[in-house]
Order: structure tokens, then C-alpha cells, then sequence
């Protein structure tokens, strides 16, 4: 028995219709997370705080399922994933192997296909206060605000990053000391300065395209690497046509950027 937690308006769909490979899992399988149902609740529902961090509204339920022993799946820590460690064993073998473990927290099952119908056996509420955060054993551990491991939007991460500034990450000055900056490397424009203002550049959500589109021309392509990087994930109208004439820069660089950023 596995128990998958997913947002709660997921549940009508997955009674009806079961639980769909969307997850990515190692080495870009689709499939489906979940976690051995164990004697220890809070083991068990260990994922659910970290989950609901980015699980929209409604809050999450555990959908329970009963998988035959011998279907493989993958088994490991979450830090395995990326390096390709984790192991493919039977459903059977995976829940002895954590079962057996004195800590298996930050553990999953990656199932690598979809879970149908008639193998789920309830979707049932869950509280909203089980498990970890992060990382097991987070708490009392200096947060970290660089730029990956920052969580944008995350409940008072504007004051944590105030609080805690990190030396290369932030908090990135205003638009208009950056647009200066760009202003003032002049024309075509300094590389080291412009490349450090677009770094900042990249911290936000929408900026100045229209002052920034012109970087595209220039000469060093370290500069436009680093202008689809900035750019690349804003929401601000024009951002698709300048990637779309960057996708075809005699550059093999920054061609690859645009295709990472469209990724």
C-alpha cells in the first residue's frame, strides 16, 4: 500500500479516472511520487508540508493505493535523483527497504507509469501539519536566500531575505539604478558592467524590455546569453520575439540559452 498526496481538486478526477504519469522522475520518466504506507503516521505523511508549500488552495489529500509486489519502481532519497542513484526494485522490495531504514525521511517511491482506477483504495483528507519543511531537520538551520534556494512568494521570504541578504543574490537594486548603470556602460556598452546588471535583471518577474531589447545586437554574445537569461522567464509582452530572433544568434551559446529557458 501507497499513499500519493496530491491538491485536493485533484480528487474528483483521480476517483474517476486515477492518478496520471505527469511527475518527472529519474532520468525524465513520467510516472507518479508516492511513499509506503508505514505503522507511523507521521513517516507516512512525511512529504505533506513540504508539498502543500506548492499545492495550491484546499490544501492536500492522501490518495491510498495497492500496487502488485513485483511492479518496479524506483526507490531512494530525494538528493538521489539528481544524480541517478536511485534503484529500480519491486514494489515489495522498495517498502522493505525503507521500511527497514531508521530514517527514512526525504525517501521516495516513483511509480513510472500511471495508477489506475481500480488499483486505488481511498482518497481521504489529511491534516495540514505532518512532516518537514525543506529539508528533514531544517529547523534551527540558518536559511539559505541565494538565488536557487530561495522560494519566491513563500510566506515571509521578503523579510527573510531583508533580514538575511545574500552577498551575490540580493536583494537586487532598484530598476533604476540598474537601468543607469546599463545607461551609463555606454554604447555598445561595457560587457562586465551590462553582464552584472542583467544578473540582477533576472531576479524579477517582468522588467524593461523596451530599454533592454537592444542588447540583443551587441557585439559580445556573453551579453546576450546573459539577456535571455534575464529576460527569458518574464512575463512582459515582447519577451517570445526577442527570444525568437536570439533562438537564431550565430552564437552556438546563446542559442542554447533560449532553448533552456523555453525548456
Amino acid at each position: 500500500m501507497f499513499v500519493h498526496l496530491t491538491p485536493s481538486a485533484n480528487a474528483p478526477r483521480i476517483r474517476r479516472s486515477g492518478i496520471r504519469a505527469v511527475s518527472h522522475g529519474q532520468g525524465g520518466a513520467r510516472g507518479v511520487y508516492c511513499f509506503p504506507v508505514l505503522p507511523s503516521y507521521t513517516l507516512t505523511h512525511q512529504w505533506l508540508r513540504e508539498l502543500a508549500r506548492f499545492g495550491g488552495r484546499g490544501g492536500l489529500v492522501a490518495v491510498h493505493a495497492r500496487l502488485d509486489d513485483a511492479q518496479p519502481v524506483l526507490v531512494g532519497r530525494y538528493a538521489d535523483r539528481a544524480r541517478n542513484a536511485q534503484v529500480t526494485v519491486p514494489a515489495a522490495e522498495a517498502v522493505r527497504r525503507i521500511a527497514a531504514l531508521a530514517d527514512p525521511r526525504g525517501w521516495e517511491v516513483f511509480v513510472p507509469r500511471a495508477i489506475r482506477p481500480a488499483e486505488l483504495h481511498r482518497v481521504r483528507a489529511a491534516p495540514q501539519v505532518v512532516g518537514w519543511r525543506y529539508v528533514p531537520d531544517a529547523h534551527g538551520t540558518r536559511p539559505c536566500t541565494c538565488y536557487g534556494c530561495r522560494v519566491r512568494g513563500g510566506y515571509g521570504s521578503r523579510r527573510l531575505l531583508e533580514r538575511l541578504p545574500h552577498p551575490l543574490d540580493g536583494p537586487p537594486p532598484p530598476v533604476r539604478v540598474l537601468l543607469e548603470r546599463v545607461a551609463a556602460a555606454g554604447d555598445p556598452g561595457d560587457a562586465a558592467t551590462l553582464r552584472e546588471a542583467l544578473h540582477w535583471f533576472a531576479m524579477r518577474r517582468r522588467g524593461p524590455l523596451a530599454q533592454l531589447a537592444r542588447l540583443a545586437a551587441h557585439p559580445d554574445p556573453a551579453v546576450r546569453e546573459e539577456l535571455v537569461s534575464a529576460v527569458g522567464r518574464w512575463s512582459t509582452p515582447g519577451v517570445a520575439e526577442l527570444l525568437d530572433g536570439l533562438a537564431d544568434d550565430p552564437h552556438p551559446d546563446v542559442r542554447e540559452a533560449v532553448e533552456l529557458v523555453r525548456a
